[in-house]
Parts: structure tokens; C-alpha cells; sequence
């Protein structure tokens, strides 16, 4: 028995609306009806795309500055001190903050790295390093001092930013000349040191003998957060005779690599290489780490990290109510018409699509909306060169945002508004057409 439809005034239709409230299954068909509908409630469509969007321009420059300064921030701490990962002798790093100098790494096992990082692909420079603690004094005053003594050549190419750190003073001999000695910014104020004023260093050498050398301050260094705030640096060769050493030891190499992010697996590369090398106790000879586990900067990077996720997570929940609470009110408002194109023959499978498509065309007009505005402004801020001050040096903002992050917060956005639409559009496709007919 064919379905009848009560002839009422809100369900009399011309014959164009009649064809259009039928639709024929097709796609092209279903999305010109759901673009029909969706500009039928054009107040309601606009305020939930502009919601979509200002959901994804939130995420998209907080992703872009967050990422911006995250890079910054880890530029100054490898690029000016630690460098991008470090090779030390298996238990150096435990007993780091005593810096020990029978932990050092021999020449043989210099050479042996120095042979290794010449041809691992990705080592851009490598520079040795000797650390030890000394008693630092201006001849009326003594206080202690970690002394980080280079090859300064080798040190500038794997932390280009360290001639920057100069408060007074001036590079010599590309970082620091024989005979003379950086000192912390820190230490400086306290014992009143300026440039070309003569210091003592007193250290005990591996055997413990004590011995002493006057040095002249060749520069002050902007004081860094953590140990790195009472570093001064020396010529390598000065440290060797000051600890009247008889092998070139050195306590660790940092290694620059020529792309950053991969400073890990260049890491874990070498150290594969290195794993096969083993002391007389059968454990390994080499220790080798990444930035991230050589600071605990490394927490604020992480930090920065959640911060991202959380702010994704809450651009999700935008949308999931935002277009759920649309859908549904969509549903609430049109039962009787739903009801009238269910009882002329509509599939259940078609209206099922119908609401799923105006759930995926807000998604899409308010992902595209919001992207398109996210990348203008990062434009701007990058064409403008907003900068600002990152200890005493000035700093440009320049705010990124890779494909990837664009494209994943596009597909996770249009993804969740069709889910979104998902409850509501199988509530209207179950609907049974007497009962929504009768609705009121």
C-alpha cells in the first residue's frame, strides 16, 4: 500500500522543492541539497564555520610561535654550550658534577672518534673539550670556577653563538688566545674583574698534585641558566699545562650536525658504531647522548610540546560540539521534513549522507576559512620581524608552521565534523516517517 502524505500547508511544495526534497542518491545531488540547507539557516552556518575557523587559527599560530620560540630557545642553548650531542667516556656523566679527570677520554680513544665523526654523514664540525673544577682568585678574593678549556677554532664551528655571549671584550684567536681566560658574567660581579686584569687558577691534576698559573681576562660571557652560569673558558693547551698533563686527553667531543632534528639519529648512528667497542669488563667504551638528555631545558621543550597537544585537543572539542550542536538542531527543526521525503521513497542510506555532508561542509569551509587566515598572518608577523630580548641578545620572531601540521589539523578538523554529524545524521535516517509526521 503506498505511503500517503497528509496535504497540509507545511508540506505543500512546488515541484522544484518537491524534486529536491527526494533526493536521487547521488552524490552531486545530496551535497547541492546540503549546501541548500546549510544557506536556509545562513545565520546559524556562518556562526559555526567562523567557530571551525577560529579554532584552527588558535591552533595554527600557537603550533607556528610555540614551535618559533621552542626553536630559539634550543638554538641558544646547543648552538651556544652544549652543541648537539656529546661523546664521553662510559661514566663520565655520572660523576659529572665532579668532573673527573680519570674519566677522560685517551688519545687512542680520540683518534678512534675523531675517524668515526669524520665519516659519519651528517657531521657538519666536532670540537674536544677538557672540564675541570678550579679555585679562581684576583689575588684579594677566591671563589670556584668549571673550566671548559677548547681548541677555540673547533669550538666556534659547533657553537656558533658563543663569540656572541661577550659582555666586554672581544674574540681573539677566533674565541680566546693563549694565556688568556673567559670568565661568567656571574664571577666577574662578584669579584669585580674587568678585561686585562690578571687572575689566578689553582687546580689538582689526576695524580693530585696542586698547581698554579696566572692568566689574563681576555673577555666576559653572558652568564647562561644552570651550570653553564660559573663556565669559564680556556685555550686547551693552557688547560694541559695547568694540569701538567702528558697525553692530549679531553673529557668530551660535542658534535654539530648539519640538520638539527636529526641530531638524534646521528647520535644513535654513532653510536651503534661505537657499541661493538668494549673495556676488559666486557661494558661498553663510549657514552654517547643527545641535547635533550644533557639538560634539563629539554623539560621546557616538552612542556612546549604539551601545550600544543592541549590547545589540538581543545580545537577537537570546538568542533565536535560546535557542529554536533548544529546537526542536531538541524534534526530537531526539520522532522517533518525528513519525515515528508522518507514517506515519497528517500532511502534511509540518503538522508543518512545528507546530514553527513553538511556536517563535512561546515568542517571543510571552516578548516579552509581558518587556515587561509592562519597562514596570512604568519606571513605578516614574518614580513613585519616582530623581535624581542632572549637574555642581551635581540631575537626575531619567525614563526613557521610545516605542511604536516597544516594538513593533519585540516584532516583532523573535516574528520571530526563529519564524526560529529555522525549521532545526529543516524538519528534522522532511523526516523520513522508516520511518527515524524505527526510531529509537532
Amino acid at each position: 500500500v503506498p505511503r500517503t502524505v497528509p496535504h497540509t500547508e507545511e508540506t505543500t511544495m512546488t515541484a522544484h522543492e518537491s524534486t529536491a526534497a527526494k533526493p536521487s542518491g547521488c552524490i552531486g545531488c545530496v551535497i547541492r541539497i546540503a549546501i541548500r540547507n546549510l544557506l536556509r539557516y545562513r545565520r546559524r552556518t556562518v556562526l559555526t564555520t567562523a567557530l571551525i575557523a577560529v579554532g584552527v587559527i588558535a591552533v595554527l599560530l600557537f603550533v607556528a610561535l610555540a614551535g618559533s620560540f621552542r626553536a630559539m630557545m634550543v638554538g641558544q642553548i646547543t648552538d651556544s654550550m652544549l652543541g648537539h650531542f656529546q661523546v664521553h667516556r662510559t661514566g663520565y656523566l655520572a660523576a659529572v658534577d665532579s668532573l673527573p679527570l680519570n674519566l677522560n677520554l685517551k688519545p687512542k680513544m680520540v683518534k678512534r672518534l675523531n675517524k668515526e665523526l669524520s665519516a659519519l654523514e651528517g657531521v657538519e664540525a666536532f670540537s674536544p673539550r677538557l672540564k675541570f673544577g678550579a679555585m679562581f682568585s684576583n689575588f684579594s678574593e677566591t671563589t670556584n670556577i668549571r673550566i671548559v678549556a677548547v681548541e677555540p677554532d673547533r669550538e666556534v664551528a659547533v657553537a656558533p653563538l658563543l663569540p656572541k655571549r661577550f659582555v666586554a671584550g672581544e674574540p681573539k684567536d677566533g674565541l680566546i688566545a693563549r694565556g688568556g681566560i673567559l670568565v661568567p658574567e656571574l664571577l666577574s660581579r662578584g669579584l669585580k674583574l674587568k678585561v686585562g686584569d690578571e687572575v689566578v687558577l689553582v687546580a689538582t691534576n689526576r695524580d693530585g698534585s696542586v698547581n698554579g698559573m696566572t692568566f689574563r681576562v681576555g673577555g666576559i660571557l653572558e652568564s647562561v641558566t644552570g651550570p653553564g652560569g660559573r663556565d669559564g673558558y680556556l685555550h686547551i693547551e693552557d688547560a694541559r699545562a695547568l694540569l701538567r698533563m702528558k697525553e692530549a686527553e679531553v673529557s668530551e667531543i660535542a658534535v654539530r650536525v648539519a640538520n638539527p632534528g636529526q641530531a638524534a639519529t646521528v647520535a644513535g648512528l654513532l653510536a651503534a658504531t661505537l657499541d661493538g667497542i668494549k673495556n676488559q669488563k666486557g661494558k661498553a667504551v663510549f657514552d654517547v647522548r643527545s641535547w635533550e638528555k644533557l639538560t634539563p631545558f629539554y623539560n621546557i621543550a616538552r612542556m612546549i610540546d604539551l601545550m600544543t597537544l592541549f590547545i589540538q585537543i581543545m580545537l577537537i572539542s570546538i568542533v565536535l560540539i560546535s557542529v554536533m550542536n548544529v546537526m542536531m538542531m538541524a534534526v530537531y527543526e526539520r522532522i517533518r521534513e525528513i519525515g515528508t521525503i522518507a514517506a515519497i521513497g528517500t532511502q534511509p542510506r540518503t538522508i543518512l549522507g545528507l546530514f553527513l555532508s553538511e556536517g563535512l561542509l561546515l568542517g571543510l569551509v571552516g578548516a579552509t576559512a581558518g587556515t587561509s587566515v592562519s597562514l596570512i598572518v604568519i606571513f605578516v608577523l614574518n614580513t613585519v620581524k616582530v623581535a624581542f630580548r632572549f637574555g642581551r641578545q635581540d631575537l626575531l620572531l619567525a614563526p613557521t608552521v610545516g605542511v604536516g601540521a597544516v594538513a593533519l589539523t585540516f584532516t583532523v578538523v573535516v574528520v571530526v565534523a563529519i564524526l560529529a554529524s555522525l549521532q545526529p545524521a543516524w538519528k534522522a535516517a532511523r526516523m520513522d516517517p508516520n511518527s515524524a509526521l505527526r510531529h509537532v
